[in-house]
């Protein structure tokens, strides 16, 4: 009777297991790439944040004197109960995000303001598009410029390819580029005995299943350090707990050395909280994933990147349900101790308003692509030509951001 009711429940898991299965098995075929000419096992993680982060909420320019006036009740401030941490002395980080803030003092992460996608509208299924596929415009393309990055990158003998995080892979990771895909599977707290008498079952009546349930299990067992138990929690421990899985397979010795996830529930047009509410709560999960970054890679953390990028901005002045709405100029994050950080990047517009874009946003000073680019180029040594003509397709006129990388 037990075998009966877990088995009926395994079910609905049939599919994963199988692709978890499938992935943990093709890790052997990935292509391999060459090290990094100068020794360096370099690794880069992009984090789409679907949405559009308000990136006025979470760098605050509170030295601009018309800020606080912008974005009203939920404008950070330097002082009262929640005060956000001063990265200089006109920008503020939002209180959510300490271990962030200690990787920017120790120089290990940085932000780039006012910065944008080509994309002018606020269409999120656009943004999202121009934002992962790395052309001008949307359209129907079928391949991102991570994939595309990947197509570049000299072969060896050495490093794996990339790990696409989700149920999905990101359009980002798309293309014909080897990727393997990982998904956290979240199997009904079922304990290794009930797991082994499954497998036995399974044995029996579909081996081809138990093959790849044994094989999926192990990968699992990998990404969550050994614990299978479904973790309790909201947005931030989900988001912890992706970043956490995702870590431990690429600090594998033969492990991929690039990976795309996406977190969503950005979109922010109503409550929107300042120090405290839904962005902080988000944040707390974006803050604490980069930790998990961190400490699931242990001594290649000095040699990764991560890049933090969303669609586009939020509107300069909250509405009137204490929200924002679709914008423009936004911020990109880099972390990583391959960052040359302990800086915001910005050719700052000002909030006058004269300044804002159409009259309502935050207008953008730096291209994305430049920041993406410099990045690739300097961490993964890909040439500019091959950024402008495969990576990000007609982007000659866009050149990399320089000294990103430490």
């Amino acid at each position: 009777m037990i075998m009966e009711c877990c088995e009926s429940r395994l079910l609905t898991s049939r599919r994963s297991l199988l692709l978890g299965g499938a992935a943990f098995a093709a890790w052997a075929y990935m292509p391999k790439f060459a090290r990094a000419s100068d020794g360096r096992d370099p690794r880069l993680i992009a984090v789409i944040l679907r949405g559009a982060l308000d990136g006025l909420a979470t760098v605050a320019p509170v030295g601009d004197p018309d800020y606080a006036a912008l974005h009203g009740s939920i404008a950070l401030s330097v002082s009262g109960p929640h005060p956000a941490v001063m990265l200089d002395s006109f920008f503020a980080l939002h209180p959510s995000m300490p271990e962030f803030a200690r990787m920017y003092k120790d120089k290990q992460a940085a932000v780039v303001h006012a910065v944008a996608t080509p994309y002018r509208d606020r269409s999120h299924f656009d943004g999202q598009d121009v934002l992962e596929s790395g052309f001008a415009g949307p359209g129907r393309v079928q391949s991102g410029w991570l994939n595309r990055a990947l197509q570049a990158l000299p072969q060896g003998e050495r490093v794996s390819g990339a790990l696409a995080v989700g149920p999905t892979t990101p359009l980002v990771l798309r293309g014909p580029a080897a990727t393997v895909g990982w998904a956290p599977v979240a199997l009904p707290q079922a304990d290794d005995d009930t797991a082994m008498r499954l497998i036995e079952l399974y044995r029996h009546r579909d081996p081809t299943l138990a093959e790849a349930l044994t094989q999926g299990l192990a990968l699992e067992k990998t990404a969550q350090g050994g614990d299978m138990k479904t973790k309790p929690g909201g947005a931030p421990a989900q988001m912890r707990n992706v970043a956490r899985g995702a870590a431990k397979v690429m600090a594998a010795d033969d492990g991929p050395r690039i990976a795309a996830l996406a977190f969503d529930g950005w979109d922010t047009h109503a409550n929107e909280g300042g120090p405290v509410g839904r962005l902080a709560n988000l944040l707390t999960g974006l803050d604490g994933a980069l930790a998990e970054f961190e400490s699931g890679l242990g001594a290649h953390w000095r040699d990764t990147v991560v890049v933090v990028a969303t669609e586009f901005g939020r509107t300069a002045r909250i509405n009137g349900t204490e929200g924002t709405d679709h914008g423009t100029g936004t911020i990109a994050l880099l972390a990583g101790g391959a960052v040359k950080g302990g800086r915001v990047i910005t050719d700052w517009p000002t909030l006058k308003a004269a300044s804002l874009y159409e009259g309502r946003d935050l207008a953008p000073t730096t291209d994305l692509r430049a920041v993406i680019k410099g990045v690739l180029a300097d961490h993964l040594g890909l040439s500019a030509r091959v950024l402008a003509d495969a990576v990000f397709p007609d982007s000659g006129m866009v050149k990399p951001m320089q000294g990103l990388i430490a």
